[in-house]
């Protein structure tokens, strides 16, 4: 379906279309254009005045639909098969006869493969190579190209939506591009599988980068250690994974995909700007973060031939004559392939020079990354040890007062010994606030060995419960974080001190009850303890130490018109943070379940993270958050509620205390562990589906659910399916399987009819035949039972809710999904009724 269609194109319409496209400046700038939403809002415009109202992705995409179709007649005239047609061929063809012609070659299930033959025109640098985006980092310009075209060469992801989203031809990708200056072609089978259209989705982008996100993101950019990783990689995941890990430390939640994005526009916008002042002479520009990009950049030459930033001596290999012969290389990001074509050709001398340069290229590759990996292993390694001498300083926080200052907050979070403390932020009952300096935007959460009952109307110094809070804090933290819970929780300090992102708090407890207890039975006469509340029930309560906390409706804290960290509260945040505390309490609540522990009732807090000004859960969650009972025993109270009902505090009597609070930091690190298995097996019927296969393997992966892939074909080969189903029914592992088939799909009926375990289908339906294709997913015969999705992440999400029943881990992403989307909603609609306002 076109990209925002909704309304056949008539024939008048695409008319109309064609005489705009037709005028030479038009053409002109959508001839090699990189950034083409804004030629696309004028055509909508010129459209407008002929009476044709369509909008710009509309426009967009009934363009790429008429290249595509017109390449392919086009080709199949060249190839002597005159059959075929099209309406507006002749338009086209006087538009579009001097680009190059693309052959189109079909395969299985509707996919095809094109490579691009050139009409007989003189070389221009319009037929330069084209570089190709990759998950790895930016490719290598050609060396003979103007330095006028380097930066309109170099590809990078944009977080608007003024890329095109789609193939120029659908998806049919050129996967074999012409090099210049020879009459040869890279081998098919040497590319195909290392194209990748990046499109806005794929970057992770969706969200503005605030003044501060950015500033972290150029902080640590700074860092000489990563520019150094940097500089020598083709491949650079893991670098950009280490940067997301930083910014997480600092209160920043951004994935890798999204830092590489910025990282990239940023130093696109830099070298734009340099280039325009250098060859027009115009005076500069305005560009945020300019002068902190410059100072990382300057030092690298912005030369036509190179990596630009992130060149290393990869490309400095000299390969003699291979540059002569070959002309303008322009070189793929990732590494070739090994595989050897399965049809012997013969090789001229230019194709023999061309396979020596890549097996050369491959080999300085291989190096420049397992540099790289060392170097990242050896940050990694370094930050291990830093926290193996984190214990004894913090024992004494006065201690640390005294360190000198530490390395600039560029470097790598310091280690305890380069720590230095600012002033205290804020003092509690049982903990005390430090700014930390070095690490802007995070403080330091040191607990007291004190216990308090009843506004500390009852106080007691109970050695050792600093470190039995904090060991208890960090793990429900940790638990709640790896389930996609924002949290200010940024990683365990020492045994009794953890940091965090600073936060803003909100004088708010919300208190999420299963069981009627407690406070409850006093504020509610006539209710039994041990009522069950199905859903739990939502309490919030106003600290205010000097009224014994009131409790608050949701009318009052919407009328108090709080405002923390540049965020008011108002309805929509009432609201996330009511549905929040359920969610929470249902996570830790399925977690406990597995250790025989009834999680009757649970107090937390939340802030507003002064950097990225979200609501985050903040504070602490330790055993005195909560109230928990053993095989939901109230007599075997493991929490705090044990030293509320001493009626003496006595040595003894605070023994006992400490040993059922030393329980339950032992077995809350059970909770960031499960004994339950389980797996899914994806089964494709052919190689061709591979693509549809990755993204259900990608999607088992957030889930934290290994994913296997086999090749099989029910059709073709029924025995060996149904070897493949015994090999995994026989280690008695619980799997699932996903069966992947176009066409007719057998795969998943044959399964579902000879094992028990569950299976879905996931057919990967062409836009031809999928109509037709589906019903062999839908229609199946009595005693048969595979439920079909469209979605790989879909599928993916069915094998998680089966998995979720028996693994705590599993089903806490699941919630916490729930929980992440109804947010999402809740903030569009909060700013759609803002914006019509």
């Amino acid at each position: 379906m076109e990209s925002g269609a909704g309304k056949h194109w008539t024939e008048e319409e695409v008319k109309a279309l064609l005489s705009v496209w037709s005028e030479k400046n038009i053409r002109k700038q959508l001839h090699g254009t990189l950034r083409n939403k804004g030629i696309f809002i004028y055509i909508a415009k010129r459209l407008q005045e002929l009476g044709v109202c369509r909008d710009w992705k509309q426009c967009r995409a009934k363009y790429k639909n008429l290249k595509y179709e017109y390449r392919t007649v086009k080709y199949a005239h060249n190839s002597g098969d005159v059959t075929k047609t099209m309406k507006f061929f002749h338009d086209l063809d006087a538009i579009l006869r001097y680009e190059p012609v693309t052959q189109l070659a079909a395969e299985e299930n509707g996919r095809c493969s094109a490579t691009e033959t050139q009409p007989n025109t003189s070389p221009t640098t319009e037929s330069t190579q084209e570089i190709l985006e990759d998950d790895g980092d930016f490719a290598s310009s050609t060396p003979a190209a103007p330095e006028a075209t380097q930066i309109k060469k170099e590809t990078i992801d944009i977080d608007d939506d003024s890329i095109s989203t789609t193939s120029e031809d659908r998806s049919c990708t050129p996967v074999a591009k012409r090099i210049v200056g020879t009459d040869n072609h890279i081998p098919l089978e040497e590319t195909q599988n290392h194209f990748k259209v990046i499109t806005v989705n794929d970057t992770g982008a969706g969200k503005h980068w605030s003044d501060n996100e950015v500033r972290a993101l150029i902080n640590i950019w700074s860092d000489e250690k990563i520019q150094q990783m940097l500089e020598g990689a083709t491949r650079n995941k893991e670098i950009f994974e280490e940067i997301a890990r930083r910014l997480m430390k600092r209160g920043i939640d951004r994935d890798w995909k999204q830092c590489r994005t910025k990282y990239k526009n940023l130093k696109y916008e830099y070298r734009a700007l340099q280039k325009e002042n250098e060859h027009l002479g115009n005076p500069r520009r305005k560009m945020r973060f300019y002068d902190e990009v410059d100072c990382i950049l300057r030092r690298q030459p912005l030369g036509p031939s190179g990596w630009g930033c992130e060149s290393s001596s990869l490309l400095s290999v000299s390969v003699g004559d291979i540059t002569a012969n070959t002309g303008s290389l322009g070189v793929k990001r990732k590494t070739w392939t090994d595989e050897v074509s399965p049809v012997p050709l013969k090789k001229s001398a230019s194709e023999n020079t061309i396979l020596h340069f890549q097996k050369l290229l491959t080999e300085r590759v291989h190096t420049v990354t397992e540099g790289k990996k060392l170097l990242l292993e050896r940050l990694c390694k370094q930050e291990e040890m830093q926290d193996l001498n984190r214990t004894q300083l913090y024992a004494d926080p006065s201690a640390i007062q005294q360190v000198p200052a530490a390395a600039p907050a560029a470097a790598m979070a310091p280690a305890a010994s380069d720590l230095k403390l600012g002033k205290k932020v804020n003092e509690g009952k049982t903990k005390e606030v430090y700014e930390l300096p070095d690490m802007p935007g995070c403080v330091l959460m040191q607990s007291k060995d004190q216990i308090t009952a009843g506004n500390a109307a009852r106080k007691d110094r109970m050695e050792g419960k600093a470190a039995i809070s904090n060991t208890t804090t960090s793990c429900v933290f940790q638990l709640l974080q790896e389930a996609g819970i924002k949290t200010a929780f940024v990683r365990k300090q020492s045994d009794t001190a953890f940091i965090a992102a600073h936060c803003e708090m909100i004088p708010i407890e919300w208190v999420c009850r299963r069981i009627a207890t407690g406070s409850f039975l006093k504020r509610n006469p006539g209710v039994k303890e041990g009522y069950k509340f199905y859903p739990p029930k939502i309490e919030m309560f106003y600290k205010d130490d000097a009224n014994n906390d009131p409790q608050w409706s949701e009318e009052q804290l919407i009328e108090a018109k709080f405002c923390f960290g540049g965020l008011t509260i108002g309805q929509t945040e009432v609201d996330i943070m009511a549905r929040s505390t359920q969610a929470i309490f249902e996570i830790l609540e399925k977690s406990w379940q597995p250790q025989n522990c009834t999680l009757v009732d649970l107090k937390i807090e939340f802030g507003v993270n002064i950097l990225t000004k979200e609501i985050v859960l903040a504070d602490v969650i330790d055993n005195d958050s909560w109230r928990l009972w053993p095989s939901g025993d109230r007599s075997q109270q493991k929490d705090k509620q044990s030293y509320r009902d001493l009626k003496e505090v006595t040595p003894e009597a605070l023994q006992m205390v400490k040993r059922n609070f030393e329980w339950v930091a032992e077995r809350v690190e059970l909770l960031l562990k499960t004994k339950s298995q389980g797996r899914v097996v994806v089964l494709m019927g052919s190689p061709s589906d591979l693509s549809h296969c990755e993204k259900i393997k990608k999607a088992c992966a957030t889930f934290g659910i290994p994913c296997e892939l086999r090749v099989t074909s029910a059709h073709k080969g029924p025995d060996e399916t149904l070897r493949i189903k015994a090999e995994y029914e026989g280690d008695g592992i619980p799997t699932v399987f996903v069966a992947v088939a176009g066409r007719s799909n057998g795969l998943g009926p044959v399964m579902s009819g000879n094992t028990a375990y569950p299976v879905v289908n996931c057919p990967p339906l062409s836009a031809d035949w999928g109509t037709q294709d589906v019903w062999s997913s839908l229609r199946l015969p009595s005693g048969l039972s595979c439920p079909t999705t469209l979605s790989p992440e879909g599928a993916a999400q069915f094998a998680a809710q089966i998995f979720g029943l028996n693994n705590h881990l599993v089903w806490a992403k699941l919630r916490s999904n729930m929980l992440n989307t109804w947010i999402s909603l809740k903030q569009a609609d909060k700013k759609l009724r803002e914006c019509t306002l």
